[in-house]
């Protein structure tokens, strides 16, 4: 009778030879044989099948998306040289001068310095992330249209930002939260499938921001000490509308 026993590394195999005993019954004898497998051997052909598909699997996935690559680093490049004062490089002289009154009003309203530069370093990023997508061809048919329609709503609300600047006692709080609230949802919509779930957090935060329904009062306000920077703000409003920017 023969059986074996198997583990991982090696195999045995169990002999019983049966004799017969002086009292007439049976004697069982046993004996075993134990084989090792050569399973270094087996594993490093394994492990180099597998180097070797991972390998090519990688430089496949390299090749495959190496635009998709190129274009991260960009991304990460520029997000992590996002401060006010490299924001030129990115932006024309106008559009910075409105972000540093804009700063200068979250700065003034928080009463936090360091908030009001996480705010500016969060509207930079978005900024500049959106602008390499679409350098990079990035957006499609839809998302285009999408846009667009980012563009008028962007265009409706400095209309209406420098209205409400320009003609005392028009000011509507309401008005003015609403159009923020609709350009950052057809952003979101925008960069949707584009851009990271941090990065959607920095577009609801920077909006959020800006539409705050005490900012705006106070930013509004006429005899208010936010009045020098609404102005500063209104006056390069108007020229990028009529510079066709916004």
């Amino acid at each position: 009778v023969s059986t074996d026993r198997r583990c991982r590394d090696s195999f045995s195999f169990i002999h019983f030879h049966c004799f017969p005993g002086e009292d007439g019954g049976v004697v069982l004898k046993k004996s075993s044989l134990r084989c090792r497998r050569d399973t270094q051997s087996s594993r490093r052909d394994t492990s180099d099948t597998r180097r070797e598909g991972d390998s090519a699997n990688t430089q496949a996935t390299m090749e495959f998306s190496s635009k998709d690559m190129a274009l991260k680093a960009q991304k990460k490049i520029l997000s992590s040289m996002a401060n006010r004062s490299s924001v030129q490089m990115f932006i024309d002289d106008t559009t910075s001068e409105i972000l540093d009154e804009l700063y200068r009003v979250s700065k003034e309203y928080t009463g936090n310095k360091a908030e009001a530069q996480k705010i500016l370093k969060n509207l930079i990023k978005i900024a500049v992330k959106i602008g390499l997508l679409f350098r990079n061809n990035r957006f499609n048919e839809e998302e285009l249209v999408i846009a667009k329609d980012f563009k008028k709503k962007l265009n409706q609300g400095a209309m209406t930002a420098t209205s409400f600047y320009e003609v005392d006692f028009t000011f509507e709080q309401t008005v003015m939260s609403d159009l923020l609230s609709d350009c950052r949802d057809l952003l979101l919509k925008l960069v949707n499938t584009h851009l990271t779930t941090k990065s959607h957090d920095r577009i609801n935060r920077v909006f959020n921001h800006y539409s705050d329904p005490q900012l705006l009062t106070k930013l509004y306000d006429p005899s208010g000490p936010f009045r020098p920077h609404l102005t500063k703000i209104c006056k390069g409003l108007n020229k990028l509308m009529e510079d066709g920017t916004i």
